[in-house]
């Protein structure tokens, strides 16, 4: 099936690329085309899926009155010339589906779009959002040879966004005056960090006592599996789909935010060859400095604990691919 395209914008030509057009891909082109950032095109191998979601999406287009392209299609060529390529593509979390079986899936997947995405963007820069995220951006960097700082994955914004909404909820205060600080992997041993997390430039610690602020954490850890939890037959989208707006905004308006993200580590917080969620500045050339936290030992001792599970996870990873070439 050919893509979709309509008329020439006259928006500059900026284009993100979505690989995988699901709840999260579809929902993160809505993002940035309301937002006006960027041209879209959305792939996904189920012929039909992707020209649908792009057709719908650009009929809203006379609502949200903006003028940029979205783009659905079958095939790589169609994602030429991008400046951000996106991987959401993959099996999602669901009940009775464990991290073993995730990567198993989810790795070759990721790989392979990965490999044929850059092929047609070499100047790109690679945003991956697949579960489980840390091995899946370590992956993909693998796969591609691209420079260090042109590979990212998204994580630590939406726990991060997650650790934010609970202590909003909690205090019953707006979520404006709320910032709150998340390291580590993206699942159960992240690391959320009370001491860096504030309401108003307030420590939580002087407005909760620690057996709340320990909920709060163990909440944001299960965070998404809370969600899938729920949902039964899906995994959490609005929130992830917002978190990678945020990055995709940073870095092509040059913002140079400091966020977290999952970014590659070579010596900072000990780690070397490894990919984990820290607190980093984004803009137009990607990852344009790690910033490293001064941690307590609690908190380094955490933070190298979820370390040593994610390169298991890669090491896994790893075997997976070399067995099935």
């Amino acid at each position: 099936m050919t893509s979709i395209n309509s008329s020439t914008s006259n928006c500059p030509s900026t284009r993100v690329s979505i690989i995988g057009a699901g709840k999260v891909g579809s929902t993160l082109a809505q993002r940035i085309a309301e937002k006006n950032l960027a041209d879209v095109v959305l792939l996904d191998i189920v012929e039909g899926w992707p020209q649908g979601v792009a057709l719908d999406l650009m009929q809203a287009r006379g609502v949200e009155r903006h003028d940029r392209q979205i783009i659905g299609t079958n095939h790589y060529a169609d994602t030429a010339n991008s400046n951000i390529i996106v991987i959401t593509a993959g099996i999602p979390r669901k009940p009775g589906i464990n991290r073993e079986d995730l990567i198993k899936i989810n790795a070759k997947i990721v790989t392979e779009a990965a490999q044929k995405a850059i092929a047609y963007s070499p100047e790109a820069i690679l945003i991956v959002v697949t579960n489980p995220l840390d091995v899946m951006t370590y992956l993909a960097l693998e796969a591609t040879g691209l420079p260090k700082h042109r590979v990212m994955g998204m994580a630590g914004i939406l726990d991060s966004s997650r650790f934010q909404t609970f202590i909003a909820m909690e205090l019953g205060i707006s979520i404006a005056e709320v910032n709150a600080t998340v390291l580590g992997s993206h699942g159960d041993l992240m690391v959320p960090l009370p001491r860096y997390s504030t309401v108003n430039g307030i420590p939580i610690s002087q407005l909760m006592d620690a057996g709340t602020i320990a909920r709060l954490v163990d909440r944001t850890r299960h965070g998404g599996a809370e969600i899938v939890t729920l949902m039964k037959t899906s995994s959490a989208y609005f929130a992830p789909a917002s978190s990678v707006c945020v990055m995709i905004e940073s870095i092509l308006l040059n913002q140079s935010r400091i966020l977290p993200c999952c970014v590659y580590l070579q010596g900072q917080y000990g780690v070397q060859d490894m990919f984990l969620g820290v607190p980093c500045r984004l803009g137009y050339q990607g990852v344009e400095q790690v910033i490293e936290l001064a941690l307590s030992d609690t908190e380094r001792a955490a933070f190298m604990e979820c370390s040593k599970l994610v390169w298991q996870s890669i090491q896994e990873a790893k075997a997976i691919l070399n067995h099935s070439d």
